[in-house]
């Protein structure tokens, strides 16, 4: 077979898990960034593809088709993502990797992306990639950061919940795989269904509000905005790390450990193996 089982790519990812544990911070925060930033330009790529589409239905068509480009580098080049990096609970319960191995992981790699989201935002929104179609890109970029900002708490828990139930099958899905085009598919699939139904990802929010938010304090692309009638009153820095980035996280780590406990208890109980 091409594929390993899911008991096999369980118990694979057990180990791997306890190993991106052991890492070194330096490395952590390296690998954190770089996620980050390949994240960061799917989402790049998705924005300025859809920006200029009036039909919501087909704007997250194409969304949905190019971002995951950026999960699929993640896993193919060895990057370290947060979000994926729920799976390591996998890791814990099968007494492989500690608590405190985990969520050390977790902050460090967490930093790194948002590192490395944080300066794709600031290069798009300083160095004149926003400018695509007269600024219309801008506008589109902010308006996502505005929509984004004006989630309830509730909604972005839940919708983070179900983006990262998407991502780490995607990632359990790929490391399934024995060949690329198999890791390609694997990852690919489920991260376009997430982007399509519009779920949301941490990481990839700490790109998409940054960027509008930072498009927004300059003046030729706030006036473009507040010229197609946008509402920027929510639409603040406060508002995003209180109603968006801390409750999609939130509901990102529960999506993430439900899964992983799901392959555990299903694939990587001991009396599983016997």
């Amino acid at each position: 077979m091409n594929l390993f089982t899911p008991a096999e790519t369980t118990a694979n990812y057990a180990v791997a898990g306890a190993g991106k544990t052991r890492l070194p911070v330096g490395k952590m925060l390296v690998l954190g960034t770089l996620a980050g930033f390949l994240i960061a330009m799917g989402a790049v790529a998705a924005n300025t593809a859809a920006h200029g589409l009036q039909d919501a239905g087909l704007t997250k068509l194409v969304s949905g088709l190019l971002f995951p480009f950026g999960l699929v580098m993640v896993i193919l080049s060895g990057a370290e993502l947060f979000t994926g990096n729920t799976l390591i609970s996998i890791s814990v319960l099968a007494r492989q990797a500690t608590l405190k191995g985990m969520l050390r992981n977790w902050f460090y790699v967490y930093l790194g992306n948002g590192l490395g989201a944080f300066l794709a935002a600031a290069g798009c929104a300083f160095l004149g990639q926003l400018n695509c179609g007269d600024g219309a890109l801008a506008v589109y970029t902010i308006k996502v950061a505005a929509a984004k900002c004006s989630l309830s708490w509730f909604n972005a828990v839940g919708l983070g919940f179900f983006c990262n139930v998407l991502v780490t099958l995607g990632v359990l899905l790929s490391l399934g795989a024995k060949d690329t085009v198999g890791r390609f598919l694997g990852a690919y699939l489920p991260v376009a269904f997430f982007v399509i139904a519009g779920f949301e990802h941490s990481i990839a929010n700490l790109f998409y509000v940054p960027a509008g938010l930072l498009a927004a304090e300059r003046p030729v692309y706030a006036a473009l905005a507040l010229t197609r009638g946008l509402n920027l009153s929510g639409l603040t820095w406060s508002n995003f790390w209180l109603h968006n980035l801390l409750p999609v996280t939130l509901g990102n780590i529960l999506g993430g450990l439900a899964v992983g406990s799901i392959y555990w208890y299903c694939y990587g109980r001991r009396e599983q193996q016997l």
